[in-house]
């Protein structure tokens, strides 16, 4: 079975998903994954694992089209990590760092947590904030909500963790609009977040086959956009994070379509859920065989749980399809927009399934 994963996965990394915009079919039913459309525009059961690496290709294609292409560099601009701070923090090393994504001009700030006393390579975990003005520090510990503290809190478990800020918020000035280089804040992010895997993986004390990304809100979100397009993310943890288009208030989704998010989502598609050419319950399925956990409070009033259930219940196929049916796992707490110890510990235990066997000494 791995090993025909393994083709498969190189199969899809042949595949271009960046389609020139006419060749790009489109999926008026967001929830129905069992088809794909063909150039001839005509719709084909999806009955194959081959199958559906046609109809995910044409999901990462509508994504774009939202977000703006991701970028394909010749050549990575240099990380070039610079440490600022060290702390010892309980069993664990904290360090805030800096290191450039996409320009020379300019540097991405970032608590690193380091466990210590580790005698194998520790799998790495990408951490990301919820929409708050401090960014980083929350994750890391610092500030904020002490259910947000997972940065932090998972290096106590013996991970090696990485907290980055979101561009314009914690110490990252980034101006969005006309003038930057990305049509979206979270094509951006999603870059950035590219980056810092880079990071994790190029770190003596990672293991690189074992990396995990989890965030709350917004961080869960960006965990899930990062996951569609950097499959070195093997298992990812997504808190009140999303629920179907037609069920974010309403299907009223101005919150969605400021410049640090998905301008296009007003300025093309008129903030409407029928226009808009990809929904959540496409995103989930294109984790498929990966890892992943949904922390969704039946009180949420940003991420409306029914729209949760049923995004999981359209990509439940493609991971049965997969033969990895116990890899899409959901808790629903009865709180509200918040990550109560009881799911983060249980969102823990599942990054250490997924993340903690066989790692390499």
């Amino acid at each position: 079975m791995k090993s025909k994963l393994g083709s498969l996965f190189l199969l899809l990394a042949i595949l271009e998903p960046r389609l020139p915009a006419e060749e790009i079919p489109s999926y008026h039913e967001h929830q129905n994954l069992g088809y794909y459309i063909d150039q001839y525009d005509q719709p084909h059961a999806i009955k194959t694992i081959d199958d559906w690496l046609i109809r995910k290709q044409h999901i990462l294609a509508n994504m774009q089209q939202v977000m703006g292409p991701l970028p394909k560099p010749a050549e990575k601009v240099p990380l070039k990590v610079r440490i600022s701070e060290e702390a010892k923090i309980g069993n664990a090393l904290r360090r805030k760092i800096s290191y450039h994504t996409d320009s020379l001009q300019q540097r991405v700030n970032a608590y690193l947590f380091i466990p210590l006393n580790q005698n194998k390579k520790a799998p790495g975990i990408l951490c990301l904030h919820q929409t708050t003005r401090p960014g980083k520090e929350e994750p890391a510990g610092l500030t904020g909500n002490p259910h947000l503290h997972y940065a932090l809190e998972l290096a106590q478990h013996g991970y090696v963790t990485l907290a980055p800020d979101y561009p314009s918020f914690g110490e990252y000035e980034y101006h969005f609009g006309p003038k930057h280089s990305y049509l979206s804040g979270t094509m951006k992010a999603i870059y950035d977040n590219i980056r810092a895997i880079d990071l994790l993986t190029s770190l003596p004390g990672v293991d690189p086959k074992n990396i995990g990304c989890i965030g709350h809100s917004l961080g869960g979100h960006n965990t899930m956009f990062t996951a569609v397009f950097d499959e070195r993310i093997k298992a990812l943890v997504s808190c009140c994070g999303f629920t179907r288009f037609h069920k974010y208030y309403s299907g009223n989704l101005q919150g969605w379509t400021s410049d640090r998010y998905m301008p296009r989502i007003h300025t093309r598609y008129d903030n409407s859920p029928d226009k808009i050419p990809f929904d959540f319950p496409e995103i989930v399925a294109c984790f498929a065989p990966r890892a992943f956990f949904t922390c969704s409070p039946i009180g949420d009033g940003n991420f409306e749980v029914s729209g949760v259930k049923d995004s999981l219940h359209s990509a439940q196929p493609i991971y049965d399809l997969f033969q990895q049916s116990e890899n899409l796992q959901a808790v629903y707490p009865n709180t509200g927009h918040d990550f109560p110890d009881e799911a983060r510990e249980s969102s823990y235990k599942f990054l250490d399934v997924h993340l903690k066997a066989n790692r390499v000494d």
